[in-house]
């Protein structure tokens, strides 16, 4: 597929935000405010600008104030909701999404994490290799928070390693996945179920690949993350107008 605009976008927008709480209260994280705006118009201002258009929003803790604010469009982008009845983890509330996904490779973003990626660059290195699912993949010189991917020498995922105690540099997992929809079947239908946790470790050998990206990468999951997030959003902007 190379026209981007058939491709459907999903943001996992369910999550709880429990570490978030002392400072973004009563709201779900993805409406964060972050110089004005919410977390959330960042990642569909990105979208639009991948020329993509239609996006799925995976939502849960208080999602009507989600479909309050954004409503069934912005900006070009057809927005559809999947709420939850009940907590169904990353995995489980991509499953539930399934039937809403119209086109053969389904592009995911986590719903608290940015990255300024190249799209283009991301999906021909995906396409050339025909993975069923790749995995944005950056460098961060302290994967404490996050654990670290192991890729071999063309890129397959051969390992995810949890978080450990002591900084230590490595390839942590972005929040950007291109994945095969036909392989999304494979997550179970009930129950809570995690990509990172239990899904993407069982992918393994599946021509399962992760792209390393140079993009400038945040993640607001936590309030000293959250806290830096203004100031990231700047120097993105005064780079893309260089």
């Amino acid at each position: 597929m190379n026209d981007r605009s058939g491709i459907t976008a999903v943001i996992l927008a369910g999550g709880l935000g429990t570490r978030l709480r002392s400072v973004v209260k009563d709201q779900p994280k993805v409406l964060a405010g972050i110089g004005g705006h919410p977390f959330l118009k960042y990642l569909l201002d990105q979208l639009a600008s991948w020329r993509i258009r239609k996006v799925v929003l995976c939502t849960g803790y208080l999602s009507e104030q989600i479909e309050s604010r954004f409503g069934q469009d912005y900006h070009g982008l057809r927005l559809i909701y999947s709420r939850e009845p009940t907590p169904l983890g990353t995995a489980g509330a991509l499953r539930l999404a399934l039937p809403l996904i119209d086109s053969g490779t389904v592009l995911v973003l986590n719903g608290d994490s940015y990255c300024a990626a190249d799209f283009d660059a991301f999906w021909r290195w995906h396409s050339l290799r025909r993975s069923v699912a790749t995995l944005l993949l950056v460098n961060n010189p302290d994967t404490r928070r996050f654990g670290s991917v192991q890729i071999a020498a063309d890129g397959q995922i051969i390992r995810f390693d949890e978080k450990k105690e002591g900084a230590k540099p490595g390839l942590i997992n972005a929040g950007l996945y291109l994945i095969k929809s036909a392989l999304l079947k494979s997550i179970p239908e009930s129950g809570s179920v995690s990509l990172e946790r239990e899904i993407f470790p069982a992918w393994i050998g599946m021509d399962f690949y992760g792209y390393q990206a140079t993009g400038p990468f945040l993640d607001i999951g936590t309030p000293e993350s959250y806290a830096s997030a203004e100031i990231f959003f700047a120097n993105i902007n005064t780079l893309q107008h260089e």
